[in-house]
């Protein structure tokens, strides 16, 4: 497909001026506008049939190519020479990303959080990426701001807040966990500065954000972003369940003000990354409370919890002072949809800047140019990315996103069963969402062999393209990790996967043990 010449209408008659060739104007065919629009149509519909026949056909989730199998491909292409032609462009880009991309469709997949998206939200990113509103002022997005506006209130309620509430879309959790800490750590130093006015430089060494030992690394990221260091983040003891032990956290608050530090907020992580493991929300809520510590609950993994059957497992994040939530990992939405959201809406000052040119105090309060959500926001710039969950809902409704969520928390029940009955694999603990952390036992194997099998069994398993699964560490040893959020996977995806990582993990441990030091490593079976 190529772009026709358009004809550039030429100056009114006596002005004496040259019209410019329509084939020196080709530049100006690339733009969407309404000289544009059929081609348009005809190219998304062209890259769309790319995608839907690649998705229709693709037979394992990636191919196990490695960057150096990939970077001469890239390096060859010679961005100074335009091809000229979208179909020739849409050809390249076969060979130098869809051949060898990792396709979280797959049902086996069972990497890391990424999801497979459901089509409402495909129809909404079209929508967004062409008509391209910036959701920082009124003026660059109109009725986009309202739908987002209405979508944080949407999610509010889901929570449990109430009518104070308020919150922006964020670009993922990562943000939105920068964000909530930067929020409390201003109110804490605005409290601070009421007693004795001290400036936040004086203090920033002195305060403390507390989170268990399975929360998001963002935590620790967040808190060296906002000056206070790495060091100032303390990880408290988790149960044998991987979640936040309250009496521990008592504990640490208690330690804190005897060594007269500020504890300034408390993350409780309602599905940690590595374990899905929920926080006792309740309890930590009641601690928060007595020690009057800002409550955030990461619930970027767990929020899928506010539209399932099983609601009940987040009880007790309608306490908190601010909630994360991504949309893009339980959602089913693709990158990124995600929100900060809080109980009090007066806190998100903390990030109200006000620029004459942008969101001036004078025109902020104007009716027709208000309201602006970049005082609510991070970022400037912002995409909106509210319209794919907005269609999702218009389409599915909450119960059918509930429905998807609630089937692979399914699957990973089975999963643990298939695990915990299997004699070749140790399993961490019982999931409490969709994540299952497991090793090959490999018994009679020295220890070191057997990390560095189960390590193998990984880096094999993907090399092969036929899953992707991911790893971690727990108890100090390298471990391995399926994370389920495909609906469509099943029971058998998971054995099969199984006897795949115990037969790489056998095979490395037989050729690397010493004669004699292990008794039939290759030959044990399921």
């Amino acid at each position: 497909m190529s772009f026709p010449a358009r004809h550039v209408p030429g100056p009114p008659h006596g002005t004496g001026r040259t019209p410019v060739p329509a084939p020196e104007r080709h530049h100006l065919a690339q733009l969407l506008d309404r000289h544009s629009a059929e081609d348009y149509r005809d190219l998304t519909c062209a890259a769309a049939d790319r995608v839907a026949r690649r998705i229709a056909t693709v037979e394992r989730p990636f191919t196990g190519a490695t960057a150096e199998d990939l970077r001469a491909k890239v390096g060859k292409v010679d961005l100074a020479e335009p091809l000229r032609d979208p179909a020739a462009a849409l050809d390249e880009l076969e060979r130098v990303y869809f051949d060898d991309a990792v396709y979280f469709h797959h049902p086996r997949y069972m990497g890391h959080l990424n999801c497979p998206v459901v089509l409402p939200a495909l129809l909404g990113e079209t929508v967004l990426s062409a008509v391209n509103s910036s959701l920082d002022t009124w003026d660059q997005s109109a009725g986009a701001t309202l739908i987002e506006q209405r979508l944080i209130d949407w999610t509010a309620q889901r929570i449990g807040f109430g009518e104070t509430t308020d919150g922006v879309f964020t670009s993922g959790g990562s943000q939105s966990n920068l964000q909530a800490l930067l929020m409390a750590r201003n109110e804490a130093h605005e409290r601070m500065r009421a007693n004795g006015g001290v400036r936040l430089a004086e203090v920033l060494s002195r305060m403390r954000v507390l989170t268990s030992e399975a929360g998001h690394f963002s935590v620790a990221k967040s808190a060296a972003l906002l000056g206070m260091g790495y060091e100032s983040v303390i990880t408290v003891a988790c149960d044998e369940r991987r979640r936040m032990h309250p009496d521990a956290l008592a504990a640490e608050l208690r330690r804190c003000r005897a060594e007269g530090t500020v504890p300034i907020a408390v993350v409780a992580t309602a599905g940690t990354t590595d374990f899905g493991s929920i926080d006792p929300l309740p309890a930590i809520a009641d601690t928060c409370s007595r020690h009057r510590v800002w409550m955030h609950v990461d619930a970027a993994y767990g929020c899928g919890l506010l539209v399932s059957r099983h609601r009940h497992l987040l009880s007790g994040v309608e306490r908190a002072d601010s909630v994360t939530v991504d949309f893009h990992k339980s959602f089913f939405q693709p990158v990124s949809s995600s929100a900060i959201v809080v109980r009090d809406g007066a806190v998100l000052r903390h990030a109200t800047y006000h620029a004459d040119y942008l969101n001036s105090r004078t025109d902020g309060s104007t009716p027709r140019l208000s309201p602006n959500q970049v005082d609510k926001s991070l970022q400037t710039t912002r995409r909106f990315d509210a319209l794919k969950l907005w269609l999702t809902l218009r389409v599915m409704g909450s119960d059918g996103v509930g429905a998807l969520f609630d089937d692979v928390l399914d699957l990973a029940a089975q999963g643990w069963v298939l695990l915990d009955e299997d004699p070749r694999f140790t399993v961490v603990t019982r999931p409490t969402l969709s994540t299952l952390v497991f090793r090959c036992a490999l018994p009679g194997t020295d220890p070191g062999l057997a990390d560095a099998a189960n390590r193998y069994a990984r880096e094999a398993l993907i090399a092969s393209g036929c899953a992707v699964v991911a790893r971690t560490t727990a108890d100090g040893r390298p471990h391995l990790k399926l994370t389920l959020l495909n609906p469509r996977a099943t029971r058998n995806d998971i054995a099969e996967i199984l006897d795949h990582i115990a037969a790489h993990a056998d095979d490395y441990a037989a050729r690397h043990s010493a004669p004699g030091g292990r008794d039939g490593a290759a030959k044990r079976t399921r």
